[in-house]
């Protein structure tokens, strides 16, 4: 019988609001899927898009990010740069085979310990039904795209 696929997946929580909900629904121990590492960040608006392709070239099955709600960041604006950053970093990850739904932005309060819970379920399930994202496999015709169509001086593609 084959083993059952468990995702890996890595989420960066905002210090100040989803680390501390998280934190909350550990406290009230309250049951969710152990297949999330957490990365905390001071603030959602820190995240890198960088820091999500190296999650995918290492591993990770999801990238879970989860930051302070509109108007009630530590930083001020901070959310604000992750919200306009992350239709860009999921149109990159779609030019790169990478299912959008392998990438997820939750603004959830110190006070929603549940949501939290119901969050990482929620997007274990989801990467449950796709399945590995097996990205070497998914590069493996770059090269030869790439030396297919070579680009002459002066031409745009």
């Amino acid at each position: 019988m084959p083993e059952e696929f468990e995702p890996r997946i890595l989420a960066f929580f905002c210090n100040w609001c989803t680390y501390t909900a998280a934190d909350l629904a550990g406290v009230s121990r309250m049951k969710y899927a152990p297949t999330t590492r957490v990365v905390r960040v001071m603030c959602s608006g820190r995240i890198d898009p960088q820091f999500v392709l190296q999650a995918f070239a290492k591993g990770a099955d999801g990238v879970l990010i989860g930051g302070c709600h509109p108007g009630d960041c530590h930083y001020v604006e901070g959310n604000y740069k992750m919200l306009r950053r992350f239709p860009l970093l999921q149109r990159m990850l779609a030019d790169m085979g990478i299912e959008p739904e392998r990438i997820r932005l939750e603004w959830i309060s110190a006070s929603e310990g549940d949501r939290v819970r119901k969050v990482v379920n929620e997007m274990t399930e989801q990467i449950k039904a796709l399945g590995p994202l097996q990205l070497p496999t998914k590069m493996e015709g770059w090269d030869e795209e790439i030396e297919e169509e070579p680009l002459e001086a002066g031409t745009h593609a």
